[in-house]
């Protein structure tokens, strides 16, 4: 079967970012950063906006009803229904000018996000992750990040990654992770993206172990195996893919966002529909708390 990228839904993105297909709902949830949206969109393409009313970075569906989203301002319940949004808590308070960025999920359905600057002003290495527990404890790590993305597990969970798109820096790192106390350990580099075109934005893991990464600046996608080597490379009609996720009823549809621009003729900021591919992806945990 041949691999085939179509536009999944009409509607662009400004920032298109964080989906996350949610297997109950059979549907792909997922941000529009910038426009301050969240979007449903099922896999006939159907599509429901939600206005969040700020930068929304990352988001999940949670056990209990609705979504658990990191946003400019802090973390949040928010429910889909009666679309009330809960505030949690901000831990960065003391930095006005990060906002959320990428996250996730762990297997045990622990919360994860990332944080960046975004001021307007130069590259700051203020970002960091926070785990989110299922308790409402928040727990910083992996401080001295330009931009948090690539936020994933491996199959069995035992593995984290993340990276850092910085130009500088273009870096995915692996980590043990201990999935009892969701904490990671033994960081070391998994891959060095100055070996492909594009610089490491969003990412998900197959059923096979494998690491997809969302080659931001670069035009393509890029599958990495366990050990560190490029598997595969898809190439995209756009030039900054922001992050895939595997879904569909029988999660064998990669789904990627993207960043979009003023180019009227362009599919910058569309959201894609990559089949053929022969892997599927891996069930994505709801938020525990």
């Amino acid at each position: 079967m041949a691999v085939k990228v179509e536009v999944a839904t009409p509607e662009r993105a400004r920032l298109g970012e964080g989906p996350v297909w949610d297997v109950a709902d059979q549907a792909l949830w997922w941000a529009d950063i910038t426009g301050g949206k969240i979007r449903r969109t099922g896999e006939d393409g159907s599509d429901k906006v939600f206005d969040f009313g700020e930068p929304v970075g990352c988001l999940a569906r949670r056990e209990a009803g609705g979504l658990i989203v990191a946003a400019k301002s802090g973390f949040y319940l928010y429910d889909t229904e009666t679309l009330t949004k809960t505030f949690l808590t901000d831990p960065e308070t003391h930095r006005p000018g990060n906002r959320f960025n990428d996250g996730g999920t762990d297997m045990q359905g622990r919360f994860w996000a990332g944080t960046m600057k975004d001021d307007g002003g130069p590259p700051e290495e203020l970002g960091q992750f926070y785990r989110y527990g299922t308790d409402g404890s928040v727990t910083p790590f992996f401080d001295k990040v330009y931009t948090t993305n690539g936020l994933a597990f491996s199959p069995d969970g035992t593995t984290m990654y993340y990276s850092d798109s910085n130009p500088l820096v273009r870096t995915i790192w692996a980590c043990d992770y201990d999935t009892d106390t969701g904490t990671p350990s033994n960081r070391r580099v998994f891959f060095d993206t100055r070996e492909v075109a594009g610089r490491p934005d969003g990412g998900t893991v197959d059923a096979d172990g494998c690491y997809w990464m969302a080659g931001i600046s670069g035009w393509q996608l890029v599958r990495i195996t366990p050990e560190g080597k490029v598997d595969r490379i898809v190439d995209m009609p756009v030039e900054r893919p922001t992050k895939p996720m595997f879904g569909g009823r029988n999660l064998d549809i990669l789904y990627v966002t993207s960043i979009g621009s003023d180019a009227e003729d362009a599919l910058d900021g569309s959201l894609f529909a990559v089949t053929g591919l022969g892997v599927t992806g891996v069930e994505q945990a709801r938020f525990a708390g």
